[in-house]
């Protein structure tokens, strides 16, 4: 029997002089539909290059990937990443305001596609509502629901039509995270992103995505703050093994 998600034989080697740095060799993970992993470690081990690896975004990392018991390359690389989504730490916001910097997603071809084509689309039917904006008519949640996502990230304070580079980094940090949770990935990837957060908002944003598991995301966390009790599993990289 297949696990809902699998990492086999993930490798990294990176140029050096010389020659290459394996940063991690022939590493191997599984995880359940609805868990929350924690991946932890020391910094500089690879832990944020595991996770581009998996999202297929870093070249340098080969493995075999597998989704609900389909090999990635069934999927084809765009697909994949609508539904193993990569969060970064630093998040790159584009969009004039904070609302269209939630919706930009869903400008896209392929998310439009995997919405129409999904077994869940009926059920997150808000999320393929045309939205009417100054630019015109595009694909996204409606206001109400982004103001929802945002407050119970501890956003209440950011308005939808806030200039999105007018936000600190632990505020962009959560608007990304409510932007990649509303598109409903089947596993999230989600990269120290609670950091640079207080103890009470990383509470929030840890809450959120206890909820998102509790639906069906798979999650996989790294962290370097004290375990929260919500991970079913906390798994080490270190000295390149997966322990």
């Amino acid at each position: 029997m297949h696990a809902f998600f699998q990492a086999a034989h993930m490798t990294c080697r990176l140029p050096a002089q010389g020659g290459e740095h394996t940063l991690f060799d022939d590493l191997e993970f599984s995880m359940d539909q609805g868990q929350i992993v924690d991946l932890v470690g020391p910094s500089g081990v690879g832990k944020s290059t595991f996770l581009m690896g998996v999202a297929q975004l870093d070249p340098h990392c080969t493995g075999e990937l597998s989704l609900e018991g389909r090999d990635a390359g069934g999927y084809g690389m765009r697909q994949w990443r609508v539904l193993v989504s990569y969060l970064p730490q630093s998040p790159m916001l584009i969009g004039a305001t904070v609302a269209d910097v939630i919706r930009l997603p869903w400008r896209f071809a392929v998310r439009r596609q995997a919405l129409a084509t999904s077994r869940r689309s009926r059920a997150f039917a808000a999320a393929r509502e045309l939205v009417t904006s100054k630019s015109g008519v595009v694909y996204g949640p409606d206001d109400d629901e982004i103001r929802g996502a945002l407050d119970d990230l501890g956003c209440a304070d950011i308005e939808l039509h806030r200039p999105s580079h007018d936000l600190s980094g632990g505020q962009m940090a959560r608007v990304s995270l409510c932007r990649t949770l509303l598109t409903r990935p089947k596993v999230l990837l989600a990269d120290e992103v609670d950091s640079g957060l207080d103890d009470d908002n990383a509470a929030k944003v840890a809450e959120t995505m206890r909820i998102a598991a509790q639906r069906g995301t798979s999650i996989i966390r790294v962290r370097h703050r004290a375990p929260d009790g919500l991970a079913d599993r906390i798994v080490t990289l270190s000295e390149g093994r997966l322990l």
